[in-house]
């Protein structure tokens, strides 16, 4: 494709669930460092992002003739040894967790929109009991993607992204919409310059992991990535050029998102902007937005799961060639008539491979229905490694950049810098995941 088509893609796969926590991040952190953490995450991710484009070839970024079509590919080319397998164990993670938090959150829209229909309509009474438990959305998210996990030739589907895309903008643009009107109607919440007031309900040690874990949140929400992109010119400067325009979109609208949804709350900023205790009204409107929650994330579960799938699979058959179970394609027919009967090949092992991986990850999100502490823990756990520690690392190989040189220490102090932030999030991400976890009960529906 070409920058316009890279920014695009880049616009549509960073903006996701994520944005749907920015109001309650923005609300822990106060209206000075949430803006600022925001941004400060966006430019860090803007940099690697450059560093990781003139990855693409190699030796050269330019002119060199070897290419990396793969984030491993590319780690394997310029970091070799055990940097190749940490890369693609700390991909790994970052795709089953999504995946887990994609389940997580499509149960928790879907709740919403039954929530709302036997709760919010005329003669509710704000002393009702409306607790929908999402536990059996969960469950039928995964019988779909059981079904579209057998798919064959997925990647081809592509109105299944260009719908997922246009879910995303619609839920992202209503959740914006009822904000400002919030906002307007001087409906908006009490806002602070610093963070959470200490009070009744948030003692001094509960305040700081929650912004632990808001920064998480943020982190989150710049999962980034990138594009093959047709040369001439050069891929990387047709990169560079679609993660400027991208992550510039991206960050200006999380801005207005976040900030715009903190100013319609204030410190009670729901964890879930479009479930739970935000809007409610006008009920139609929040329920379509649900609605395009659950559709998007339908998409953007296969969207994380497919390169496990290829990865796994296509090891499989070097490791087992002679395997029958792993190898053979038994074809099934579909359809009665001769004209308009289909083909469909079946793989066992395909089948039983891809079923345990939709299984585990349902299992995993009815375990953790959390929604805030769940995205921050995956946030922390690829923002530095994915995002800032191989980038870096690739370009100061690449670059030949001397020992103790004033360049790899401001480079060695980013990454350091950035994995404490990581640290830090992440143990706030697991805190609230224990606290949460005492007042849970798994799998009760």
């Amino acid at each position: 494709g070409t920058w316009v088509t890279g920014s695009a893609h880049i616009i549509t796969a960073v903006i996701g669930s994520g944005v749907l926590s920015l109001a309650w991040a923005i609300g822990q952190l106060g209206w000075i460092a949430g803006p600022a953490v925001l941004v400060a995450f966006s430019l860090v991710t803007l940099f690697t992002s450059s560093l990781l484009a003139d990855a693409y070839r190699h030796p050269d970024p330019v002119t060199g003739p070897a290419r990396n079509y793969t984030y491993m590919d590319a780690v394997r080319a310029q970091l070799g040894g055990r940097k190749v397998h940490l890369c693609g164990l700390a991909q790994c993670i970052n795709l089953v967790g999504v995946n887990v938090g994609y389940t997580v959150t499509a149960a928790i829209s879907m709740a919403a929109v039954e929530s709302s229909w036997s709760c919010f309509h005329d003669g509710f009474r704000e002393e009702d009991k409306c607790d929908v438990s999402s536990t059996r959305y969960m469950i039928i998210y995964g019988c779909v993607q059981l079904v579209l996990c057998q798919v064959p030739n997925f990647q081809k589907l592509s109105w299944i992204s260009i719908l997922a895309a246009v879910m995303s903008a619609t839920y992202s643009v209503i959740g914006l919409g009822l904000s400002v009107a919030k906002v307007a109607g001087k409906e908006g919440g009490g806002t602070k310059a610093a963070t959470t007031t200490v009070g009744l309900h948030v003692s001094e040690g509960h305040e700081l992991w929650r912004v632990f874990r808001a920064i998480g949140d943020i982190a989150f929400a710049y999962s980034y990535s990138t594009d093959t992109l047709r040369s001439s010119p050069p891929e990387n400067r047709t990169m560079k050029r679609a993660s400027f325009v991208g992550i510039t979109v991206t960050t200006l609208f999380y801005l207005l998102c976040g900030c715009v949804g903190y100013a319609a709350f204030g410190k009670a900023a729901p964890g879930n902007l479009l479930s739970g205790t935000g809007f409610r009204q006008p009920l139609w409107l929040v329920n379509i937005a649900n609605i395009c929650v659950a559709v998007h994330l339908v998409g953007a579960y296969q969207v994380f799961c497919q390169p496990i799938f290829s990865f796994v699979e296509s090891r499989c058959r070097q490791r087992w060639p002679e395997s029958k179970f792993v190898t053979m394609e038994h074809p099934v027919t579909v359809g009665g008539g001769t004209t308009t009967a289909t083909v469909c090949h079946v793989n066992w092992f395909r089948l039983v491979w891809r079923s345990a991986y939709v299984v585990v990850t349902t299992a995993l999100a009815m375990t953790f229905p959390f929604f805030n502490d769940f995205l921050s823990l995956v946030g922390a756990a690829s923002f530095w490694p994915l995002t800032v520690y191989f980038p870096v690392a690739m370009y100061i190989s690449r670059a030949k950049i001397p020992k103790f040189s004033f360049t790899w220490a401001w480079l060695q102090c980013l990454s350091w810098a950035c994995l404490v932030v990581s640290l830090v999030a992440a143990a706030g991400s697991v805190e609230g995941l224990i606290q949460s976890m005492k007042k849970y009960h798994p799998f009760k529906s």
